[in-house]
């Protein structure tokens, strides 16, 4: 049976937002990760910003964001704290479990460290996304291809404050990767690579 077809349910993308927590260093900003908890079945040991799904009471996907953190990895952060929308992505179509993913960069509360909740998330670490790109390549870390172009992007920054200037900035678009299988092999296509329109 083909695997493509008008009769292929098509998995709704559900509400998400995770959060970027930097604070800078004399070596450059560094960025908060978690790692989820191996035993889940969903991203399992795999290291990631905090984040997770909308829940009706959040009200506001920036709410879910600084909800996720508190549970997370144990940081509040003060009412006045400004959490700028950086990206959104969407799971590409075919996931078994796809999300529509709004990510927010905010500067950390002087002196936070995170105290990982040991049930969704069971450690954390402050690490520059240069050095944590480098983890990921060793194996060291487990990181997902959106985790990876996010550090890819943060590691070109010099301060939180550029960051933050950079993302109030922007006009944030809906990014949707696409997969494509060949012979066994998965290759991820973003919006105005070769192929991907096709």
């Amino acid at each position: 049976m083909a695997a493509d077809g008008p009769s292929e349910e098509i998995a709704e993308a559900r509400l998400s937002a995770s959060i970027i927590v930097l604070r800078d260093s004399d070596e450059g900003p560094e960025v908060l990760l978690v790692e989820r908890n191996p035993a889940q079945r969903f991203m399992g040991g795999i290291w990631v910003f905090p984040g997770g799904a909308a829940h009706h009471e959040d009200g506001s996907v920036r709410r879910t964001a600084v909800r996720e953190l508190e549970e997370e990895a144990g940081i509040s952060l003060p009412q006045e704290a400004e959490a700028v929308r950086f990206s959104r992505w969407i799971t590409p179509v075919g996931a078994e479990m796809r999300f529509d993913t709004h990510f927010f960069v905010v500067r950390a509360p002087e002196g936070a460290e995170p105290e990982v909740d040991g049930v969704e998330c069971v450690d954390a670490r402050w690490q520059r996304p240069r050095e944590a790109l480098h983890a990921g390549e060793s194996g060291e870390l487990k990181l997902v291809f959106p985790t990876i172009r996010h550090l890819e992007e943060l590691a070109s920054f010099e301060s939180v404050e550029e960051t933050l200037a950079t993302a109030r900035a922007r006009r944030v678009m809906p990014v949707q990767p696409k997969v494509l299988r060949h012979g066994g092999v998965a290759r991820v296509l973003m919006p105005g690579d070769p192929g991907y329109g096709g």
